[in-house]
């Protein structure tokens, strides 16, 4: 009888040692091992090591025709069961010539006319307000926003500097005027929670493997914190310290989502729309899209350009053959 790997907590435990050898962020981690896992359990929890390249392809193919997943929720598994077998396994799987690929879906973004925003950001105050105001005022992703350390806010440059995006890369965005002081109160409370950490014989944050070994103690120095801090601290599920984390993304989620339903917007927006309206206002308001594209961390400009479908030269910037009629 073949093995059986669903049972074998060692397993997943050499894959999760794997994961922080090679610095891989937790949502990965979780991400990957939910994938492994359904695979597993979808060949009757035989051991990955006896099944090969037609099991994998039949998975992600009945992904794709049964499951009717998304292109990139296939691409997703499939980059999770490479990583099983080259890191962990390290066997080579063949090419999957014959897998049904999930059909790529090429969506115009949901993006709110300033007057929208202005009603949304009303609905919110506090943290929360500052965080969705500097997601429309910067263009940065939800997680980019929440992991903002305190020494990457220049403000006598003016910009922000956001580090290890999408693709980890590091690019500059502008500092709105009007986020100046309260980005200043935000850093002062984080100050403060720093301080009484570090009394308490806490203080310290999360830095990546390689930061922690270049700069040393630098993971107690007040540059380094979040400048969104967790309301209080809690163990790490790899190294077990005790640290403050960056605030719960999904408590600004909520917020937006509340806030949008208070103001009575109907588009369903959430935190990345107010990404693609920053995008797209750049645009309404003369900005060239190579800017925007730097802004924004795309790599090719095709991602850039599909801004240019909402733009009012687009439809909406169409007289109707029936208004001329009537």
């Amino acid at each position: 009888m073949r093995e059986a790997a669903e049972f074998q907590p060692e397993f997943f435990e050499q894959i999760r040692r794997r994961f922080c050898r090679l610095n891989y962020s937790r949502r990965t981690e979780q991400a990957y091992l939910g994938w492994i896992r359904r695979f597993i359990i979808a060949h009757d929890r035989v051991h990955p090591r006896h099944l090969g390249g037609d099991e994998v392809e039949a998975f992600l193919t009945g992904l794709a025709s049964s499951g009717q997943v998304s292109a990139s929720t296939q691409n997703q598994a499939l980059a999770a069961l490479l990583f099983l077998y080259r890191d962990i396994l390290r066997a080579d799987l063949p090419w999957m010539d014959k897998l049904v690929r999930a059909k790529r879906s090429r969506r115009i973004p949901v993006v709110l006319s300033t007057d929208e925003i202005r009603r949304l950001l009303g609905m919110m105050d506090g943290q929360p307000w500052l965080m969705a105001a500097l997601l429309y005022g910067t263009g940065m992703r939800l997680m980019e926003c929440v992991r903002l350390r305190i020494k990457d806010i220049d403000f006598d440059r003016n910009e922000i500097l956001v580090r290890d995006g999408k693709g980890a890369k590091d690019r500059r965005v502008p500092l709105p005027q009007k986020l100046r002081e309260p980005l200043h109160l935000a850093i002062e409370r984080a100050r403060l929670l720093h301080g009484h950490d570090v009394a308490r014989g806490l203080g310290r944050v999360w830095l990546p493997a390689a930061l922690a070994r270049k700069y040393l103690n630098a993971e107690l120095e007040l540059g380094w914190q979040y400048v969104f801090p967790a309301a209080r601290p809690s163990r790490d599920p790899n190294s077990g310290m005790i640290r403050r984390h960056h605030v719960d993304e999904a408590i600004l989620q909520r917020a937006v989502k509340n806030a949008r339903a208070k103001a009575g917007i109907l588009k369903p927006a959430t935190c990345h729309t107010l990404r693609h309206s920053f995008a797209t206002h750049l645009l309404e308001a003369g900005h060239d899209i190579r800017t925007v594209q730097e802004l924004l961390g795309h790599k090719d400009l095709s991602t850039t350009q599909i801004y240019t479908h909402v733009l009012g030269r687009g439809a909406g910037g169409i007289l109707s053959p029936l208004d001329r009629a009537l």
